[in-house]
């Protein structure tokens, strides 16, 4: 070594293994050192990082936060506003209700006040009725103690003539004795009364029977006709309240009438309008004849023979009743239909 020719000197050889040996070595060491400094920049960054998630997370938390509250707050807006709409809808409710109670309220007075005036009514006419019958049986009654009189009376005086040989006297008391039993002789050989053929009742019970009592006894008669027509009478009316027969006549002037079948009684009801007020006539129509119970003691052959005798006569010399206008149908179908059926 150095020794041969073309052989590096041993200082070269000797240099240059000194500077690969510290080229090595400085090598070693800056690995060494790179090592370090990567861990140290990846250490940084790892903070860094970390520190940034850390930081995102805390603003995130603090949106949240801000959020939570935020929404919080509107959530309690909103409670308060809903909180708001229904106590006024409540109140709304409340006031609809209260209006509506009241309405109902009045609707029930008005009810309960027409029941009550109805009722009244009814119990007027009943009471009307009663007396209007306790009158007619009164004038029957009068009647038969005058013809029971008048037949004594007969009797008493034919035995004097007799005894005197005076029959011939005995004409004009035969004249007037006839006069009572007259008229009814009159009404029976003119309208004989129809032959039934069912049991009536005393009083009407239902409107079934009044029905059939109307078609039985009345249409042969031809009551509610026009005289020797087939046409009905502008004036007759069917089964009808007297609610509804003043309700007919409240927009007709004084004089106004109409005729309808009574519930009360066999016969029926002049309804009369008055200037104020009404005024209604019981019919009776039992027997043979037509006549007003208790106040006029004419007896008739038809219903119409009523109605026209009291066009021209009065039916109460206090009221002066006179009938003038008759009151018509106003529905269709009339109110009689189911007579005529």
């Amino acid at each position: 070594m150095g020794e041969g020719p073309g052989d590096k000197p041993y200082e070269e050889i000797s240099e240059e293994l000194i500077a690969e040996k510290a080229w090595l070595q400085a090598q070693r060491e800056a690995e060494e050192l790179w090592r370090q400094k990567e861990a140290e920049i990846t250490k940084k960054f790892r903070d860094a990082l970390a520190n940034e998630k850390a930081r995102i997370m805390a603003e995130k938390w603090k949106v949240e936060m801000e959020d939570r509250k935020a929404a919080k707050v509107l959530e309690e807006r909103i409670h308060e506003e809903f909180k708001r709409k229904e106590e006024e809808e409540r109140k709304r409710g409340e006031e609809q209700i209260r209006r509506q109670e009241e309405q109902r309220a009045r609707e029930l007075y008005w009810t309960l006040k027409q029941a009550q005036l109805q009722s009244q009514a009814s119990e007027k006419e009943e009471r009307e009725w009663e007396e209007q019958l306790r009158r007619s049986k009164a004038a029957d009654e009068e009647r038969r103690r005058r013809a029971q009189r008048a037949r004594d009376e007969y009797r008493r005086l034919s035995l004097r003539a007799l005894q005197k040989g005076a029959v011939a006297g005995l004409s004009f008391m035969l004249q007037e004795l006839g006069q009572s039993h007259g008229e009814e002789a009159r009404l029976r050989h003119h309208f004989p009364g129809p032959v039934r053929t069912w049991e009536r009742p005393l009083r009407p019970v239902s409107r079934e029977v009044i029905v059939r009592w109307f078609k039985e006894e009345q249409l042969p008669r031809q009551a509610g006709f026009e005289r020797n027509t087939k046409s009905i009478a502008p004036w007759f009316h069917g089964i009808i309240s007297r609610e509804d027969a003043e309700d007919l006549l409240e927009n007709m002037t004084e004089g106004a009438f109409l005729v309808r079948v009574s519930e009360k009684i066999w016969g029926y009801t002049l309804s009369y309008r008055l200037q104020k007020g009404f005024k209604h006539f019981l019919v009776d129509a039992s027997g043979d004849f037509y006549s007003f119970l208790g106040v006029d003691p004419n007896r008739h052959a038809t219903l119409t023979d009523l109605i026209d005798f009291h066009k021209e006569e009065i039916i109460t010399v206090s009221g002066g009743e006179l009938l003038q206008e008759p009151c018509g149908q106003r529905d269709s179908p009339p109110d009689y239909h189911l007579l005529f059926e």
